[in-house]
C-alpha cells in the first residue's frame, strides 16, 4: 500500500510541476520537467487518460484498398486490426481469439479468413466465428455465441482512427477546425507509397515534440535540410485542443513539393506552402501541394517507442510519368532526416535523466510544444 501511495504522489507531483509551467504565459514558457519523460508513473497515467480513452491514427485507408486488406495495431494494451471487408467498408476489431487469447494478425497483408495461429479458430471478415477444429464434440460450445469485439474505427481525410471510447465524439467533429484549415489540399485523396515501421530509443513526447518545432531544423540537420531552412519565414500559430500546426512557405527542391500544373484547389501562396501537422496524440503528418509524410507514435514503456513511418504522393502526381522518380529521391531524403533525429532525439532522452538538467524557456518556434504541454496537462487526471 505504501508504494502504491508513493507512486500516486509521484504522479501528483508530475502533473502538478507540468501544470504549473502551462499556467505561465507563451513568453515565458519551459520545455516540460524531465520527470514527464522518465517517470513510469507518469506514462501509467498517460496510459489511462490519453492511449485508452483518445483516437489514435493507425494508418492510410487507401492502404487497405481490396477486400481482406488488414493492418494491425495497438490501442494502449489492446491489440487490433482493421480490414476492408466484403462490402468494401473498414472495420476494426479485437485482435485476440476468443479461444486461447493469442493475437491473430501480425503486420499487414490480406486475408479471406482470420485464423488463429495457435489453434487454427477462424473468423468471417465480420468478426463471427467461422470454424473451431475439433469443437463440434464439446457438448456445451456454440459457435453462433462468438464473435470478435468490434472497435469503434472512423476515417478523416483518408486516415483511419480508432478508439476503445464509446464516449468520444466523432473524428469527424474531434477535428472539425483542422479539416477546415487544410481543405484546399485535398489530403483524402491523397495515396500512400511507401510504409514502414522502426522502435527508437526515446520517450514517444520527445519525438513528438522535435516533429513539432523547426527550430532545430539548421543545427541539427546541418548535413541535409538545414542549410535550406529559413527560420524567418516559419509561421507558428497558437493551436487548438485536438491539433497544433505550423507552416512553411517556399519554392520546393523537388516539383513534387509544389502543387502540380493540374492542380486547381490550391492559389497564390498555398501552391507552394507546407503545413506540419500534431494530431494529439500521436499523429504527426507533414502535408506540402505534392506530397506527405507521416509518423505515428506508440510507446513501449518510458524509453521505446514505436514508430509507422510512411508517406505518399498527391493525386495529381500518381500518374505523372516522373512522380516515382521524386519521390525515390524524397525518401532517400527523409531516411537522411529520419537518422539525424533519431540520433537528437535519443541523445535528448539520454539528457533528461541527468540530475542536473533543467528545463530552459521555449524559442518564439516553440509555440507547438507550449500546446502540447498544455494538451497533456488537461488530460491527465481529467478522467
Amino acid at each position: 500500500m505504501q508504494a502504491i501511495l508513493q507512486s500516486s504522489d509521484t504522479e501528483l507531483d508530475i502533473v502538478r510541476a507540468l501544470r504549473e509551467n502551462c499556467e505561465r504565459p507563451f513568453e515565458d514558457a519551459h520545455a516540460m520537467p524531465p520527470a514527464v519523460y522518465t517517470s513510469e508513473a507518469f506514462l501509467a497515467l498517460e496510459r489511462r487518460d490519453v492511449f485508452r480513452t483518445e483516437w489514435l491514427c493507425v494508418g492510410r485507408a487507401s492502404a487497405l484498398a481490396n477486400c481482406g486488406d488488414y493492418l494491425s495495431a495497438q490501442i494502449d494494451d489492446q491489440p487490433v486490426f482493421v480490414l476492408r471487408d466484403a462490402s468494401g467498408a473498414l472495420r476494426a476489431f479485437s485482435n485476440v481469439c476468443l479461444h486461447r487469447m493469442s493475437v491473430l494478425l501480425e503486420g499487414r497483408g490480406n486475408v479471406r479468413r482470420i485464423v488463429c495461429p495457435y489453434h487454427a479458430w477462424n473468423y468471417t471478415l465480420d468478426g463471427s466465428l467461422a470454424a473451431a477444429p475439433l469443437m463440434d464434440r464439446q457438448p456445451g460450445f456454440c459457435k453462433e455465441q462468438y464473435k470478435l469485439p468490434a472497435v469503434r474505427c472512423e476515417t478523416w481525410q483518408g486516415w483511419i482512427y480508432v478508439t476503445l471510447n464509446e464516449h468520444a465524439p466523432a473524428v469527424e467533429s474531434h477535428l472539425s477546425e483542422l479539416s477546415k484549415l487544410i481543405e484546399p489540399y485535398g489530403m483524402g485523396d491523397y495515396v500512400e507509397t511507401f510504409h514502414e515501421e522502426h522502435v527508437w530509443d526515446t520517450n514517444w513526447k520527445i519525438l513528438a515534440e522535435n516533429f513539432m518545432e523547426s527550430y532545430h531544423l539548421p543545427m541539427l540537420h546541418r548535413a541535409t535540410v538545414g542549410p535550406h531552412s529559413r527560420l524567418e519565414e516559419m509561421e507558428c500559430p497558437p493551436g487548438s485542443p485536438a491539433f497544433n500546426y505550423h507552416w512553411i512557405t517556399k519554392e520546393a527542391s523537388l516539383p513534387i513539393g509544389n502543387a502540380h500544373p493540374t492542380n486547381t484547389r490550391l492559389e497564390g501562396h498555398w501552391r507552394r506552402t507546407t503545413a506540419l501537422l500534431a494530431i494529439y496524440p500521436t499523429h504527426l503528418v507533414t502535408l506540402t501541394p505534392g506530397y506527405f509524410w507521416y509518423l505515428i507514435l506508440q510507446p513501449q514503456g518510458v524509453g521505446r517507442v514505436h514508430i509507422r513511418f510512411g508517406g505518399g504522393l498527391a493525386p495529381e502526381f500518381v500518374d505523372d510519368p516522373q512522380a516515382a522518380g521524386y519521390m525515390a529521391t524524397l525518401k532517400t531524403l527523409l531516411d537522411e532526416v529520419n537518422a539525424e533525429d533519431r540520433r537528437g532525439v535519443e541523445a535528448v532522452f539520454r539528457g533528461v535523466h541527468a540530475p542536473l538538467a533543467k528545463p530552459g524557456h521555449l524559442s518564439p518556434l516553440e509555440r507547438p510544444n507550449y500546446d502540447f504541454a498544455r494538451y497533456l496537462a488537461g488530460r491527465l487526471g481529467a478522467t
